[in-house]
């Protein structure tokens, strides 16, 4: 089996090392890594650290976008250059803990799941911000109520998908839209999403955390969007 793990960055300099060598240290027997990094023009020093990333694993796919676009414009980047049998998403801010993959690769090694994602409120975790807490359940409430589901955590970053069911899956979603678009894609194929327990350990605003009330309103319209689009 190969694992291709899409790495979208945007301003990461002080933990973009950190979570690659966690990446690496993770052992998965009879899985290949294909490491993937999508710089989607930061501004910070994360531009150095990858070309210091490059010279030590030269087998990594780095590329980087001219302009800013957002995580979904990043990760479709990463998705066009996946060449493995399973696509995971990584984010490199240290929320999520990459000894957790092995939990999301379970269900499709055994043939349970063609997507599995994880629940940041099934497993330990740092207690979030209320409003962000109130918000993520309203949102995975609308996602439950839309397209006849029962997920405890739409909005978590961890998703893995094997590339069978992206097959004939258009995304346009360039910022925040692209987690409740490719959830509600995969949804409308017919497609039962697994959900695993992971740990999560969200960071503060003066972390680095980037996402904002504003862009809760942009994911529920995407929800109710492509309820009745494509």
């Amino acid at each position: 089996m190969k694992l291709s793990i899409i790495i979208p960055v945007f301003n990461e300099e002080k933990t973009l090392e950190e979570i690659v060598r966690r990446v690496l240290a993770v052992g998965l027997p009879g899985v290949k890594k294909e490491i993937i990094i999508i710089d989607d023009r930061s501004t910070d020093g994360t531009g150095e650290t990858l070309e210091k990333i490059k010279k030590e694993y030269p087998e990594f796919k780095i590329y980087y976008h001219q302009q800013n676009q957002g995580k979904g414009a990043a990760v479709r980047t990463g998705l066009k250059q996946a060449t493995g049998d399973y696509i995971l998403i990584q984010d490199a801010d240290l929320e999520y803990d990459p000894r957790d993959i092995p939990r999301l690769l379970k269900p499709v090694q055994e043939k349970k799941a063609e997507v599995v994602y994880g629940s940041r409120f099934t497993g330990e975790h740092r207690n979030m911000f209320f409003w962000h807490m109130m918000g993520n359940k309203l949102l995975t409430f609308t996602t439950n109520l839309l397209y006849n589901t029962t997920l405890s955590d739409m909005e978590v970053c961890y998703k893995l998908f094997s590339k069978d069911s992206l097959k004939g899956v258009v995304l346009k979603e360039n910022r925040w839209g692209f987690d409740p678009e490719i959830t509600t894609k995969v949804l409308k194929k017919g497609i039962r999403i697994y959900e695993v327990p992971i740990s999560y350990s969200g960071r503060e605003f003066s972390e680095g955390k980037k996402i904002f009330w504003k862009d809760g309103l942009k994911i529920l319209w995407v929800l109710i969007k492509y309820k009745f689009s494509s």
